[in-house]
């Protein structure tokens, strides 16, 4: 799913007028079945209409007109600025409606919003068309009394494309914003909804494709995705029936020391249950015996054998390093030996991020991809920019974090953004419940073995956040809390349902 910007959807409303010759009226006329789709006719016969002067105004109208022929009750309001003006396919659905002789009241002052008042009261649902993606200003005057009555008395509210009030960019409310149940955008999820303070006003989002062609949609378009089940699909193929533990990937976990063997545990763990064919261990001599008897299934080893680790390096398809080695000498060490002999993808977390905040440097070391995986407060250290300034602007400041150092980055949280500077890709599974320790290393090393099994490392990143997420989703409709041994316990299942479709 594409996501867009406000002048990525008029660069693409423009192509298909100046270039393709396809009336924007035929665009027009494609959004108002498709808010038609989005309405339950089949259920509701009563519909209140509120649409501003703008494109956004004219698929409102246009809409009316569809819900008219259905023999819906239809009550058209119109709230424009001080000169009245429309744009031209506005204007032109408005006139097609008054000559239906479909009633429309003009708001103007307090007596018209106390008539939208009532006709909200009786209406099952409320349909927003009065901004559209490209608004700037703050709402006043006629404008927010009329988003307030909206939000007070409304059933039930469909916006177009965005609920009103919103910067389609940003996410930013301008002084006031319809309170949508439902938000449906056409071709282009928008980029502001990326701001987790937005779906208070958004609902339930759904996109809808209003016949552009692809090839349109790709050139005014900035590689970002919202991640979908089909992405995963097309990447994660089912097992050949002749496979064997060969095919699926050597992965190395360089992880633990005293007192953290948990984070060990879980990365190894759950590299073993993504699927990877050969997982070892790589931790502490004082945590081995312990770790051997609790991972059954992989092999362990000591950092401390630096001959030892380096046999280990040598034939990995992937390795993982940081969950649980502490902020300290020896950790600086093992990065920089891992950066500078490996010659697989490198995923980088935790502890292993806190010393490469310092040591920057070594990224330029590397002799194939590095992941780096950190959460607002690890990117903080790496950036040096505030968390605030992180969480304000996420998707920019990974993407100019991974262009500038060559890497991909994982920036955990509300959806997770994971980018190689030239694509973005944003998680949409996980949930609060999954709040907890240990959920870090066990995405370390999912992504691990996806890595080893064969993935390229943007691919194994974005599969690796959406399945750890959605093991989450699914685990939360009957668990108050998860944790990460019960999400590494589901991901063999989740996998056979995302890819065997079961």
């Amino acid at each position: 799913m594409r996501i867009g910007t406000s002048k990525n959807s008029s660069h693409v409303d423009r192509a298909c007028v100046e270039r393709l010759g396809i009336p924007l009226m035929v665009l027009m006329e494609n959004a108002a079945l498709k808010v038609i789709k989005h309405l339950n006719t089949d259920k509701y016969s009563s519909y209140v209409l509120i649409c501003g002067a703008g494109n956004n105004g004219g698929d409102g109208l246009a809409a009316a007109r569809h819900l008219y022929v259905l023999g819906k009750k239809v009550e058209v309001f119109m709230v424009l600025n001080n000169s009245g003006n429309m744009s031209e396919c506005c204007n032109a659905n408005y006139n097609i409606l008054k000559n239906m002789g479909v009633a429309i009241t003009k708001i103007t002052d307090d007596e018209c919003i106390h008539k939208l008042k009532d006709s909200l009261l009786k209406a099952e649902v409320t349909v927003d068309g009065i901004f559209g993606t490209g608004l700037n200003r703050e709402v006043e005057g006629i404008f927010k009394k009329t988003i307030e009555t909206i939000n007070e008395y409304s059933k039930y509210t469909v916006s177009i494309d965005i609920p009103s009030g919103m910067n389609g960019d940003s996410g930013k409310i301008l002084n006031c914003c319809v309170k949508a149940n439902k938000t449906l955008c056409f071709e282009f999820y928008k980029r502001g909804f990326l701001d987790y303070k937005s779906r208070e006003f958004t609902g339930h989002i759904s996109v809808e494709s209003i016949g552009i062609p692809e090839n349109i949609l790709n050139e005014f378009h900035n590689n970002e995705f919202m991640l979908e089940r089909s992405y995963l699909i097309d990447n994660l193929k089912p097992r050949s029936k002749y496979g064997h533990k060969g095919d699926y990937g050597r992965t190395l976990i360089i992880a633990g020391s005293e007192g953290f063997s948990g984070a060990a545990y879980l990365a190894t763990e759950a590299a073993v249950r993504s699927g990877s064919g050969l997982v070892t261990l790589c931790t502490s001599s004082r945590l081995q015996d312990i770790l051997s008897c609790k991972l059954s299934e992989a092999m362990t080893s000591s950092y401390e054998n630096k001959e030892k680790l380096l046999e280990l390096i040598k034939p990995c398809n992937a390795l993982a390093i940081g969950p649980g080695l502490g902020k300290n000498e020896t950790t600086l060490e093992l990065l920089e030996l891992v950066i500078e002999k490996a010659q697989c993808p490198i995923i980088i977390d935790a502890d292993g991020l806190n010393v490469l905040s310092e040591n920057l440097s070594l990224l330029k070391k590397a002799k194939n991809t590095i992941i780096v995986t950190p959460h607002p407060g690890e990117m903080s250290r790496l950036t040096g920019l505030s968390v605030a300034d992180i969480s304000s602007s996420r998707v920019d400041i990974a993407r100019k974090f991974a262009l500038e150092h060559k890497i991909i980055v994982l920036l955990k949280g509300y959806e997770t953004v994971i980018t190689d500077g030239h694509t973005v890709y944003i998680n949409p599974t996980g949930n609060s419940a999954m709040a907890s320790g240990g959920m870090g290393d066990c995405l370390t090393g999912i992504i691990s073995s996806f890595v080893a099994q064969g993935l390229s490392p943007l691919v194994a990143a974005a599969c690796g956040a959406y399945i750890h997420g959605y093991a989450g989703d699914k685990l939360s409709r009957d668990k108050y809390c998860v944790n990460a041994s019960d999400v590494i316990e589901e991901i063999p299942y989740v996998l056979k349902e995302i890819v065997c479709g079961k």
